[in-house]
């Protein structure tokens, strides 16, 4: 099971920066929670692969900078209809 859960890790990671995905894409995308996507990420992976670690941590910076802007956007299309 241990396996299982570091090439889960390592796989969560390359999808992130492959698709600039979001912590909450990728958990749909594997069909597990965000929670878990962000314990893969920041606790495994930065033991099990360093240099990917530096790459989805820049690509989820982005994605925390632009936070705002995409939850006002959701607000806006709710609204809209």
């Amino acid at each position: 099971m241990k396996g299982i859960v570091e090439e889960r890790a390592v796989e969560l990671g390359e999808y992130i920066v492959e698709n600039k995905a979001t912590v909450r894409s990728a958990a749909k995308e594997f069909g597990v929670s965000k929670s878990t996507v962000h314990m893969d990420v920041s606790e495994r992976l930065r033991r099990l692969n360093p240099q990917l670690y530096t790459e989805v941590r820049e690509v989820l910076e982005v994605n925390k900078a632009q936070r705002h802007i995409r939850g006002g956007l959701a607000t806006r299309e709710k609204y809209k209809r």
